[in-house]
């Protein structure tokens, strides 16, 4: 078995030279709560582990003009207790506080949750319904990456050898825009998502649905974009017909597995409820702004 060699730099460049020098597997430690789970178990065997913590502003939340930035490495626990952005967006903070106990919290991050390429991520059905920007860099330089194009497959996302993610954009909510997140789970806390979904609804001055974003997750191999949910309640007032049609839009975008957490036929009908249920609390939201 390859030796395992640690770093933590100080510095982009140098991260990312690490990253895009090693020989073997290379892994970024952003929080950790998966990828020590993954070492120990002997799933991942890297022969490089790239801590970047130290890296300045990679940890922190700050408010511009134009929305937020939250470095990639901000845990769960400093998320949940920035006012502001739990204001502006608390369904990103929902379901980024419902990765793991209150320990985890403490070091689980972003960027590690997306990274880990889980297809009941918590906090992935959200950010891309908030329309999360993932800002990379690597030895091509810096880009800009919608957050659902990240994952590729279970495990797999599109970075490059040699790239991580910096930082977080979202981007400044509209007058009554609000989003909410809600996942089932066989046990009341501290378990991975049978069926979540993320739901962003922005409203006119009348309550109509101007705009919408449906975002399920673990019930494909990638969180799923319903643009066919999103079409049957814009131009409503999210009224029963318009639930019911949000609802079998969101059954047929499934393609889930049948494992020891849930059945296929199970993790469908969940996904409609969850997706009414969600989109109930958004427009609640967005309606009391």
């Amino acid at each position: 078995m390859p030796r395992l060699s640690y770093a933590a730099p100080a510095s982009v460049p140098d991260a990312i030279k690490l990253l895009a020098g090693a020989e073997g597997l290379a892994k970024v430690l952003s929080g950790g709560t998966d990828l020590l789970v993954q070492l120990r178990s002997g799933r991942t065997r890297p022969e490089l582990i790239v801590d970047t913590k130290k890296i300045p502003g990679i940890i922190g939340i700050r408010e511009t003009e134009d929305g937020f930035v939250i470095g990639a490495a901000t845990s769960g626990a400093e998320i949940g207790e920035n006012a502001a952005l739990v204001a502006a967006y608390p369904g990103v903070v929902e379901g980024t506080n419902l990765i793991g106990s209150t320990q985890v919290q403490g070091r689980a991050s972003l960027a590690g949750n997306l990274c880990n390429a889980s297809p009941a991520a918590d906090s992935v059905p959200a950010l891309i319904a908030a329309g999360a920007v993932a800002v990379v860099v690597g030895p091509n330089g810096q880009r800009n990456v919608p957050v659902g194009q990240i994952v590729i497959a279970p495990g797999r996302t599109s970075l490059a050898k040699g790239e991580f993610i910096l930082e977080f954009h979202l981007p400044k909510p509209k007058a009554k825009q609000s989003d909410a997140y809600l996942r089932f789970i066989p046990r009341t806390e501290m378990d991975i998502a049978v069926v979540g979904c993320g739901v962003n609804l922005t409203l006119d001055a009348n309550g109509v649905i101007t705009a919408a974003c449906i975002v399920l997750g673990a019930v494909a191999p990638t969180q799923v974009v319903v643009e066919a949910a999103a079409k049957a309640i814009i131009g409503t007032k999210l009224d029963d017909a318009a639930l019911a049609a949000l609802d079998a839009a969101a059954r047929a975008a499934c393609n889930p597995i049948t494992d020891k957490r849930g059945t296929i036929e199970f993790r469908t009908k969940i996904a409609g409820v969850l997706a009414r249920r969600a989109a109930k609390i958004a427009y609640d939201r967005a309606g009391a702004r």
